[in-house]
């Protein structure tokens, strides 16, 4: 299937000045090699997290396939001991399990108290913290979270866009990692944050036929490289292989911007809710109308937000 396909660039030996001045500006992904990351891409194995990372519990997604899908929720929660899925997670079929066989593992880490706590790979798990150097791009006041993250071989996590910067630290495993615009995203079917397309690479174009105008950014990640993804790029991450990674989170927004009790960084600005919220009460106004009168100014309505609120300066 032809899909328009755009190879992220990878970039070696950047530094803080260059990304800062000339590549983040252009709000687009960019994969860095050569980032100095400490000694996790070495150290980090099955047995050395499972040694060092012990026996705390930890809550994870169980899935029966390999596409997961957060808005039908095809996936169980489960509580392991670190050490246990890290060991799960590790092998292709197993002799303990919650579902079957084969089923997958994705630990996405939580703050202590999920509802008040940010994920923090240096609290969470202290004794991993002198192995891993995040990247020294952004002020320190700018970070917002580091979340740890381990897939099963073949894991694949739904499309969706996240509302801060990030950058996913790939410690070890392979990935591949599909990302789309902020501007294609009325050819994603969202649904809040995520898209209803599962099979990205073989899409329902039926049910879906706008998905074919999406362009693709693609890009393959090994152990040490690190990939700069904007906020409000849609991305879909395939684990090719068992894998550890971080995610980096900081704030591109004045933190007065975002939703104060926001502790995953993916809920919408205020702003942005706030508008969504007038939008909506809009369009129950519109609904008291007939339906030719209906099209006619909800027409309108679309031509005056394309020329008031469309950026001309975006490709």
């Amino acid at each position: 299937m032809a899909f328009q396909r755009v190879p992220v660039p990878r970039l070696e030996g950047v530094s803080q000045d260059r990304f800062m001045q000339q590549l983040y500006p252009q709000r687009k992904p960019l994969v860095l090699e050569g980032i100095d990351l400490g000694a996790c891409t070495s150290k980090w194995t099955v047995d050395y997290l499972s040694q060092v990372g012990g026996s705390k519990e930890v809550k994870i997604h169980v899935a029966a396939v390999a596409q997961m899908d957060f808005i039908s929720k095809n996936f169980v929660y489960r509580t392991l001991p670190f050490d246990k899925l890290v060991q799960r997670a590790a092998e292709e079929k197993h002799e303990e399990f919650f579902i079957s066989k084969d089923e997958k593992y994705y630990l996405r880490s939580l703050g202590e108290d999920p509802r008040k706590d940010v994920a923090d790979i240096r609290k969470q798990f202290p004794l991993l913290e002198g192995d891993i150097k995040f990247p020294k791009f952004f002020k320190e006041e700018q970070f917002f979270s580091s979340v740890f993250r381990i897939s099963s071989p073949g894991l694949q996590l739904w499309t969706h866009y996240d509302v801060m910067d990030n950058f996913l630290i790939q410690v070890t495993g392979k990935k591949r990692v599909v990302l789309f615009s902020p501007r294609d995203a009325q050819y994603l079917y969202l649904s809040g944050t995520k898209s209803e397309v599962l099979d990205i690479d073989n899409p329902d174009l039926v049910k879906y036929p706008l998905f074919s105008k999406a362009r693709r950014y693609e890009c393959s990640l090994k152990a040490g490289d690190v990939l700069f993804i904007p906020a409000l790029w849609f991305h879909n991450v395939i684990s090719e292989e068992f894998g550890v990674g971080v995610n980096v989170f900081w704030k591109h927004l004045p933190s007065e911007c975002y939703d104060k009790t926001d502790t995953y960084g993916n809920k919408d600005p205020t702003a942005a809710s706030r508008a969504a919220q007038i939008l909506d009460r809009a369009l129950k106004t519109l609904a008291e109308l007939p339906e030719e009168y209906r099209d006619f100014y909800a027409r309108r309505m679309v031509l005056y937000i394309q020329d008031k609120a469309y950026s001309k300066n975006l490709e």
